[in-house]
Protein backbone atom coordinates (compact mmCIF):
# COMPACT_ATOMS: atom_id res chain seq x y z
CA UNK A 1 0.00 0.00 0.00
CA UNK A 2 1.45 3.21 -1.32
CA UNK A 3 0.70 6.89 0.37
CA UNK A 4 -0.82 9.29 -1.24
CA UNK A 5 0.38 11.68 -2.95
CA UNK A 6 -0.80 14.41 -1.37
CA UNK A 7 1.67 13.56 1.50
CA UNK A 8 4.77 13.05 -1.49
CA UNK A 9 3.40 16.88 -2.88
CA UNK A 10 3.53 18.13 0.84
CA UNK A 11 6.90 17.15 1.29
CA UNK A 12 8.19 18.44 -1.62
CA UNK A 13 6.53 22.10 -0.86
CA UNK A 14 8.75 21.59 2.60
CA UNK A 15 11.65 21.63 0.68
CA UNK A 16 11.21 24.04 -2.29
CA UNK A 17 10.08 26.56 0.14
CA UNK A 18 5.81 26.37 -0.25
CA UNK A 19 3.30 25.39 -2.53
CA UNK A 20 4.13 28.74 -5.03
CA UNK A 21 7.64 27.92 -4.92
CA UNK A 22 6.91 24.59 -5.73
CA UNK A 23 4.79 25.54 -8.75
CA UNK A 24 7.01 28.09 -9.87
CA UNK A 25 9.39 25.13 -10.83
CA UNK A 26 6.82 22.72 -12.55
CA UNK A 27 6.50 23.02 -16.28
CA UNK A 28 4.11 24.32 -18.17
CA UNK A 29 0.89 21.72 -18.73
CA UNK A 30 1.33 19.65 -21.79
CA UNK A 31 -0.88 20.37 -24.78
CA UNK A 32 -2.20 17.43 -26.96
CA UNK A 33 -2.91 20.16 -29.72
CA UNK A 34 0.44 21.35 -29.70
CA UNK A 35 2.32 18.11 -29.87
CA UNK A 36 -0.14 17.25 -32.64
CA UNK A 37 1.18 20.45 -34.73
CA UNK A 38 4.91 19.49 -34.08
CA UNK A 39 6.28 19.21 -37.63
CA UNK A 40 7.63 15.52 -38.46
CA UNK A 41 11.16 17.24 -39.07
CA UNK A 42 11.24 18.53 -35.25
CA UNK A 43 10.93 15.15 -34.10
CA UNK A 44 13.33 13.75 -36.04
CA UNK A 45 15.56 16.52 -34.85
CA UNK A 46 14.61 15.91 -31.27
CA UNK A 47 15.30 12.12 -31.16
CA UNK A 48 18.54 13.01 -32.51
CA UNK A 49 19.41 14.99 -29.79
CA UNK A 50 18.48 12.58 -27.31
CA UNK A 51 20.24 9.57 -28.86
CA UNK A 52 23.53 11.78 -29.11
CA UNK A 53 23.20 13.59 -25.71
CA UNK A 54 22.37 9.91 -24.24
CA UNK A 55 26.22 8.91 -22.17
CA UNK A 56 27.31 12.04 -23.59
CA UNK A 57 27.63 15.78 -22.64
CA UNK A 58 24.66 17.55 -23.34
CA UNK A 59 26.32 20.75 -23.54
CA UNK A 60 28.79 19.61 -26.02
CA UNK A 61 25.62 18.41 -28.47
CA UNK A 62 23.91 21.80 -27.94
CA UNK A 63 27.10 23.56 -28.89
CA UNK A 64 27.25 21.82 -31.91
CA UNK A 65 23.58 21.68 -32.71
CA UNK A 66 23.41 24.82 -35.39
CA UNK A 67 26.17 22.10 -37.03
CA UNK A 68 24.02 19.10 -36.73
CA UNK A 69 20.87 20.82 -38.28
CA UNK A 70 23.31 21.47 -41.28
CA UNK A 71 24.69 17.79 -41.85
CA UNK A 72 21.29 15.98 -41.46
CA UNK A 73 19.49 18.20 -43.97
CA UNK A 74 17.92 19.86 -41.30
CA UNK A 75 16.21 16.74 -39.97
CA UNK A 76 13.79 16.65 -42.72
CA UNK A 77 12.57 12.45 -42.65
CA UNK A 78 11.79 12.37 -46.94
CA UNK A 79 15.23 13.86 -48.00
CA UNK A 80 17.34 11.94 -45.21
CA UNK A 81 15.45 9.13 -46.74
CA UNK A 82 16.42 9.44 -49.73
CA UNK A 83 20.27 9.67 -49.45
CA UNK A 84 22.72 7.21 -51.11
CA UNK A 85 25.13 5.64 -48.46
CA UNK A 86 27.99 7.54 -49.61
CA UNK A 87 25.80 10.35 -48.01
CA UNK A 88 25.95 8.71 -44.84
CA UNK A 89 29.64 7.31 -45.24
CA UNK A 90 31.01 11.25 -45.17
CA UNK A 91 29.09 11.96 -42.16
CA UNK A 92 31.31 9.99 -40.04
CA UNK A 93 34.38 11.98 -40.86
CA UNK A 94 31.76 15.50 -40.87
CA UNK A 95 33.43 17.48 -37.89
CA UNK A 96 29.91 19.49 -37.56
CA UNK A 97 28.51 17.08 -35.35
CA UNK A 98 29.97 14.08 -32.90
CA UNK A 99 31.27 11.54 -35.41
CA UNK A 100 29.62 8.22 -33.59
CA UNK A 101 28.70 6.15 -36.81
CA UNK A 102 26.14 4.07 -34.86
CA UNK A 103 24.18 7.09 -33.46
CA UNK A 104 24.55 8.37 -37.35
CA UNK A 105 23.23 5.87 -38.55
CA UNK A 106 20.39 5.80 -35.76
CA UNK A 107 19.09 8.82 -37.38
CA UNK A 108 18.90 7.03 -40.95
CA UNK A 109 16.59 4.45 -39.63
CA UNK A 110 14.46 7.01 -37.18
CA UNK A 111 14.02 8.96 -40.63
CA UNK A 112 11.94 5.99 -42.07
CA UNK A 113 10.38 5.52 -38.47
CA UNK A 114 9.68 8.94 -38.88
CA UNK A 115 8.25 8.79 -42.21
CA UNK A 116 5.84 5.26 -41.95
CA UNK A 117 4.07 6.59 -38.63
CA UNK A 118 3.26 9.96 -40.49
CA UNK A 119 2.20 7.86 -43.10
CA UNK A 120 -0.17 5.92 -40.99
CA UNK A 121 -1.33 8.54 -38.76
CA UNK A 122 -0.90 12.29 -40.49
CA UNK A 123 2.15 13.19 -38.82
CA UNK A 124 4.42 11.94 -35.97
CA UNK A 125 2.93 14.15 -33.71
CA UNK A 126 -0.26 13.54 -34.23
CA UNK A 127 0.36 10.07 -33.09
CA UNK A 128 2.24 10.82 -30.45
CA UNK A 129 -0.54 13.29 -29.29
CA UNK A 130 -3.12 10.20 -29.42
CA UNK A 131 -1.32 8.16 -27.34
CA UNK A 132 -2.71 8.03 -23.26
CA UNK A 133 -0.54 8.75 -20.39
CA UNK A 134 -2.03 5.64 -19.08
CA UNK A 135 0.14 3.29 -21.36
CA UNK A 136 3.40 5.14 -21.22
CA UNK A 137 5.04 1.81 -21.03
CA UNK A 138 3.36 0.53 -24.28
CA UNK A 139 4.63 3.32 -25.64
CA UNK A 140 7.90 3.32 -24.76
CA UNK A 141 7.98 -0.28 -25.84
CA UNK A 142 6.93 0.71 -29.28
CA UNK A 143 9.55 3.24 -29.55
CA UNK A 144 12.36 0.65 -28.89
CA UNK A 145 10.76 -1.82 -31.39
CA UNK A 146 10.73 0.35 -34.34
CA UNK A 147 12.82 2.91 -33.44
CA UNK A 148 16.54 3.04 -33.22
CA UNK A 149 18.13 3.41 -29.92
CA UNK A 150 15.13 4.67 -28.52
CA UNK A 151 14.88 2.71 -25.60
CA UNK A 152 14.75 2.66 -22.11
CA UNK A 153 15.79 6.11 -20.32
CA UNK A 154 16.58 7.82 -23.85
CA UNK A 155 12.85 7.15 -24.98
CA UNK A 156 11.41 8.80 -21.81
CA UNK A 157 13.34 12.02 -22.45
CA UNK A 158 11.72 11.94 -25.93
CA UNK A 159 8.83 12.28 -24.64
CA UNK A 160 9.50 14.64 -22.16
CA UNK A 161 11.63 17.00 -24.47
CA UNK A 162 8.50 16.48 -26.99
CA UNK A 163 6.11 17.82 -25.05
CA UNK A 164 4.57 14.45 -24.76
CA UNK A 165 2.57 13.82 -21.03
CA UNK A 166 4.47 11.54 -18.92
CA UNK A 167 7.16 9.96 -16.40
CA UNK A 168 10.59 9.77 -16.27
CA UNK A 169 12.11 7.01 -14.17
CA UNK A 170 15.16 8.94 -12.92
CA UNK A 171 17.14 8.36 -9.80
CA UNK A 172 14.79 10.85 -7.47
CA UNK A 173 12.17 9.90 -8.59
CA UNK A 174 12.23 5.68 -8.22
CA UNK A 175 13.60 6.91 -4.89
CA UNK A 176 10.02 8.64 -4.07
CA UNK A 177 8.25 5.88 -5.49
CA UNK A 178 10.10 3.14 -2.97
CA UNK A 179 9.54 5.20 -0.29
CA UNK A 180 6.10 5.70 -1.22
CA UNK A 181 5.76 1.68 -0.44
CA UNK A 182 6.30 0.31 -3.92
CA UNK A 183 8.21 -2.92 -4.29
CA UNK A 184 10.72 -2.00 -7.55
CA UNK A 185 14.12 -2.23 -7.83
CA UNK A 186 16.82 0.83 -7.60
CA UNK A 187 16.67 1.33 -11.15
CA UNK A 188 14.27 0.46 -13.42
CA UNK A 189 14.63 -2.06 -16.06
CA UNK A 190 12.44 -5.13 -16.21
CA UNK A 191 8.88 -5.05 -17.74
CA UNK A 192 7.53 -6.20 -14.39
CA UNK A 193 8.77 -2.67 -12.70
CA UNK A 194 7.72 -0.47 -15.35
CA UNK A 195 4.16 -2.18 -14.95
CA UNK A 196 4.08 -1.48 -11.25
CA UNK A 197 5.52 2.48 -12.08
CA UNK A 198 2.61 2.91 -14.82
CA UNK A 199 0.17 1.75 -12.19
CA UNK A 200 1.11 4.09 -9.77
CA UNK A 201 1.36 7.13 -11.91
CA UNK A 202 -1.74 6.19 -13.06
CA UNK A 203 -3.27 5.94 -9.61
CA UNK A 204 -2.07 9.29 -8.57
CA UNK A 205 -3.16 10.59 -11.68
CA UNK A 206 -6.59 9.72 -11.14
CA UNK A 207 -6.11 10.67 -7.28
CA UNK A 208 -4.99 14.09 -8.49
CA UNK A 209 -5.98 15.01 -11.42
CA UNK A 210 -2.51 16.45 -12.15
CA UNK A 211 -0.69 15.62 -15.65
CA UNK A 212 2.08 12.71 -15.70
CA UNK A 213 4.74 15.49 -16.12
CA UNK A 214 3.82 16.96 -13.11
CA UNK A 215 3.48 14.41 -10.84
CA UNK A 216 6.89 12.70 -12.02
CA UNK A 217 8.44 16.28 -11.28
CA UNK A 218 7.14 16.66 -8.01
CA UNK A 219 8.32 13.39 -6.99
CA UNK A 220 11.75 14.05 -7.55
CA UNK A 221 12.05 17.01 -5.68
CA UNK A 222 10.68 15.39 -2.54
CA UNK A 223 13.09 13.34 -2.19
CA UNK A 224 16.99 13.10 -2.52
CA UNK A 225 19.81 15.99 -2.68
CA UNK A 226 17.28 19.53 -2.90
CA UNK A 227 18.75 21.07 -5.73
CA UNK A 228 18.88 25.30 -6.03
CA UNK A 229 16.33 26.77 -8.29
CA UNK A 230 19.60 27.07 -11.41
CA UNK A 231 20.75 23.50 -10.85
CA UNK A 232 17.03 22.37 -11.71
CA UNK A 233 17.15 24.58 -14.35
CA UNK A 234 19.75 23.44 -16.56
CA UNK A 235 18.50 19.68 -15.98
CA UNK A 236 16.15 20.98 -18.51
CA UNK A 237 12.89 18.60 -17.51
CA UNK A 238 15.51 16.05 -17.43
CA UNK A 239 16.13 14.67 -13.55
CA UNK A 240 13.31 15.13 -11.45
Amino acid sequence: MTIPFKTIRSRAEKRKGGAKALQALLPPKPEAKALARLGDDRALAEMTRRVFSAGFAWSVIEAKWAGFEQAFLKFEPGRLSLEPDEFWDALIKDARIVRNGAKIMSVRANASFVREVAKEHGSFGKWLAKWPSSDQIGLLELLAKRGSRLGGNTGQMLLRFLGWDGFVTSKDVVACLRDSGLDVAEAITSKRDLAKVQAQFNAWAEETGLPYTHLSRICGMSIGENYGTDTLARFVDGEA
